[in-house]
């Protein structure tokens, strides 16, 4: 027995009719003839493929709606949208510092505070997690979360390359005699590094700024097998837990930098930490101690960001994917990275593990004076650091965010590299600046 989700229609599975999803973006195919072969192209993203490459799922012979959603996002943007209390639509913000003693579950904002508590539930939910705790930046969760579980002779291995500003903490730590080893994304040389004293195994996935994926339920599956107390961290950010839901697949812990996509308009500064309650109840404590509280309205800001996270993050998935295949055609890039491009070395990885491909790419151009040509003619696009905003922002992280990163040619970010954080104007105008500026 089926049952299609949007109008209650049951009936068994061959009763209901059959639909070619695309794998890129999962939007019904166009089936065309081609050398006498059945074909099928996506309208929206223009990928081409025959029977085997497609996905398949039932559509609903009532109403036309897929009745297994491969997604699995039925409740997501409700879940994003509505808060358990409802006597208010838009929660209030509660400024103050301090509550009355005997009139207040609260005391102090740095220990507790209703609206940043409502946002802590609301991501809790989405990430499928236990609990959650909110920080005034991504920077302040990373560290926290960090000095939380680890002591002097323990050992954190962390991915690379990763984003700048948890890279620099890292290398901080060592002078606490934190040990840290950095590594590619292969899950074996990872593997390699474990020993007795690993109490944390950091990931990035995608990579900031060389959009690498990492499989989160290969490495966390390898570290619990040699040791179960080994906290598997994910940092979510670029995701969010629209696209990709980490402890689904093995993680301990999830962290995002909230500025980013879960805000979404560049306005807040914040940052989530999400696992299992005994974790956050301890992480709680640590957050008390060392101060990195989120402002009260800075949370609102964020509360209001998700509840369009789900559209947002469908139209900077859909926009970076055209924009990926315009740059792939231009004479003037070398290569584009995008684990949406079904001839990326990532793209079955992260089929596998995200439900969608995100609005992160980076792209390398052929010669490294165009990237300054470039940088100096965009105009819709913004040259600026950060990420996740309505805006489309542009940038070269080897003289601009990983500026300071060590070796970074090994890591594969190159001088001609260029970041692209995709926004969500019209895609036809995105791709007109980028052109008029790579034309130059």
């Amino acid at each position: 027995m089926v049952k299609c989700k949007i109008c209650d229609w049951k009936g068994e599975e061959d009763n209901a009719k059959k639909v070619a999803v695309c794998p890129i973006c999962r939007n019904f195919l166009k089936l065309f003839i081609k050398d006498k072969d059945l074909r099928y192209e996506c309208p929206k993203c223009l990928w081409q493929g025959g029977k085997k490459d497609i996905l398949w799922e039932l559509e609903c012979p009532a109403c036309g709606s897929l009745i297994k959603n491969q997604n699995n996002m039925s409740s997501f943007a409700t879940v994003a949208i509505h808060q358990n209390d409802e006597a208010d639509l838009i929660p209030p913000i509660h400024q103050s510092s301090t509550f009355i003693l005997g009139k207040s579950q609260y005391i102090y904002t740095r220990a507790g505070n209703p609206t940043i508590e409502i946002l802590e539930e609301k991501i809790a939910k989405l990430e499928k997690g236990e609990s959650a705790v909110a920080f005034s930046s991504g920077m302040a969760a990373i560290s926290a979360t960090i000095l939380s579980c680890m002591k002097s002779g323990d050992r954190l291995i962390s991915s690379c390359p990763i984003y700048s500003g948890t890279y620099a903490f890292f290398r901080d730590i060592k002078r606490f005699g934190i040990y840290v080893s950095f590594v590619n994304t292969h899950t074996s040389k990872i593997e390699s590094l474990i020993d007795e004293n690993t109490k944390i195994v950091f990931i990035e996935t995608p990579a900031n700024p060389t959009m690498d994926i990492i499989d989160i339920l290969e490495i966390s599956q390898r570290v619990k097998e040699f040791d179960d107390n080994i906290k598997v961290i994910v940092d979510n950010t670029f995701m969010t837990p629209y696209f990709q839901r980490p402890l689904e697949l093995g993680a301990d812990i999830v962290i995002h930098s909230a500025t980013k996509f879960l805000c979404g308009h560049g306005d807040a500064l914040g940052g989530i930490v999400i696992g299992d309650k005994n974790m956050t109840d301890h992480l709680r404590k640590i957050l008390v101690d060392y101060g990195g509280v989120i402002s009260p309205f800075n949370a609102w800001l964020i509360i209001r960001g998700i509840k369009t996270l789900s559209l947002r993050m469908d139209r900077h998935e859909k926009n970076a994917i055209t924009v990926s295949n315009f740059l792939k055609r231009h004479e003037k890039v070398r290569r584009v990275l995008y684990p949406g491009l079904n001839d990326s070395s990532y793209f079955d990885i992260a089929r596998r593990q995200m439900y969608g491909f995100g609005g992160m790419l980076a792209f390398e151009l052929r010669n490294e004076d165009d990237v300054y040509t470039l940088l100096d003619n965009v105009k819709l696009c913004k040259v600026a650091v950060s990420l996740g905003t309505t805006e489309t922002l542009i940038e070269n992280p080897y003289t601009m965010t990983h500026l300071n990163f060590p070796e970074k040619e090994d890591s594969g970010i190159s001088k001609s590299l260029i970041r692209l954080s995709v926004g969500l104007e019209d895609v036809r105008d995105i791709i007109s600046d980028l052109k008029q500026a790579l034309d130059k």
